[in-house]
């Protein structure tokens, strides 16, 4: 499967990034990669952002791996990526981001959503 990581490293010649030292065929690498959300603002433009359900697997793998670092993540039903920094010892969130408050009012935001554009129309 291609990834912009694999189309730039492919698309430099080996031999251009021999002659170089570490840091700076990892800048010339990092120049020719996409710039941050290119990729993602495309998709969406296309109609073609992930579904929650596209989001689960790979959210469950990366807390695999992370779980033993105290790092968390979960997917809540508005498809709001959580992330926790949790005691590996107590299993007390030590915090929480974005923090439950931000998730209220969020909420309380998408509800009223409907009633500001009828009140200001």
């Amino acid at each position: 499967m291609s990834s912009p990581l694999t189309d730039a490293t492919n698309a430099l010649s080996t031999s251009a990034l021999h002659d170089l030292t570490p840091r700076q065929r990892k800048e010339t690498v990092l120049a020719s990669l996409p710039s941050a959300g290119t990729m993602l603002a495309q998709a969406e433009s296309h109609g073609l952002s992930p579904s929650q359900a596209d989001l689960v697997e790979p959210i469950k793998r990366i807390n695999e791996v992370l779980r033993q670092y105290g790092v968390e993540f979960e997917l809540n039903d508005t498809s709001r990526v959580i992330t926790r920094i949790v005691d590996r010892e107590s299993g007390e969130v030590l915090r929480q981001i974005p923090g439950e408050e931000v998730l209220a009012i969020a909420e309380r935001l998408d509800e009223m959503r409907g009633s500001l554009i009828s009140l200001t129309a």
